[in-house]
């Protein structure tokens, strides 16, 4: 097993394990990261568990459906490498992924 770390606007870094087959969302909602809510359940559908992914590790997140990008358009602070956190699973290929997390939420 491995870790990925959820670092908050403020720099405060929250490394937890890492749970294969699980969203990123739910790994975060689980070891209770705060500023990661995913209101809508992780259906992609609100924008409120938007992470900032070093780019280093963006090609690792898989493929960015055409929901999620509109869903990320809507976002005032998206970067090139944003993700919604709810759309990307957690495999072994992530293991040491370090995100930001944006000031707000949508």
């Amino acid at each position: 097993m491995g870790n990925l770390t959820f670092i908050e606007f403020d720099g405060t870094e929250h490394t937890v394990d890492l749970e294969e087959g699980k969203s990123l969302l739910q790994i975060a909602v689980d070891n209770g990261v705060p500023g990661v809510d995913g209101d809508c359940g992780g259906e992609g559908a609100c924008g409120t568990c938007h992470v900032i992914v070093d780019e280093n590790w963006m090609d690792k997140t898989g493929d960015i459906s055409s929901e999620e990008e509109q869903m990320l358009d809507m976002t005032p602070e998206r970067e090139a490498t944003s993700r919604l956190c709810c759309q990307v699973k957690a495999s072994e290929d992530l293991n040491g992924i370090r995100m930001r997390m944006p000031e707000f939420q949508m």
